[in-house]
């Protein structure tokens, strides 16, 4: 192809068929699955196995008061929910951690503030990891004393 047949091709006056050539067509008119896209069957997709294993954590960044039910149901399903109540009013933000106090408490959970409304639902079998600095490791590894 011609510079004078690029250039054009590149601002879109003309088609650019010169790709063409490149294409076998034994390979595109290969067996289809009907699937766009196919994975290895050994490689599993991460939701998948993160929710086989109970590995999920859900966060919620509600608008309104009506959005508490979604902290509700994943909640209940015995996911750790993270729920941000910065872009809400101060009084419906109270109501959902009202909301939220109800639910761990009936469920059993607890809730630990993150940071300045923004709040850390648990389940009862989720086991909250501190970072505080005495509890990493002392076996020498970055051991600086």
């Amino acid at each position: 192809m011609g510079s004078v047949r690029k250039a054009s091709a590149w601002l879109g006056l003309v088609d650019d068929n010169d790709d063409e050539r490149y294409y076998d067509d034994d390979y595109s008119e290969g067996t289809d699955s009907g699937d766009a896209w196919v994975t290895d069957p050994r490689v599993k997709v991460a939701a998948d196995t993160a929710e086989e294993k109970g590995r999920r954590i859900g966060t919620v960044t509600p608008d309104s008061f009506r959005d508490a039910r979604a902290i509700g149901e994943l909640f209940r399903d015995g996911v750790p929910v993270i729920m941000n109540l910065t872009a809400m009013e101060p009084g419906d933000a109270k109501r959902v951690v009202d909301f939220a106090a109800g639910l761990i408490f009936g469920l059993r959970g607890s809730i630990e503030r993150v940071s300045t409304r923004v709040f850390l639902l648990t389940p009862a079998n989720t086991e909250i990891v501190s970072g505080d600095p005495a509890a990493h490791r002392t076996d020498g590894f970055y051991n600086q004393s």
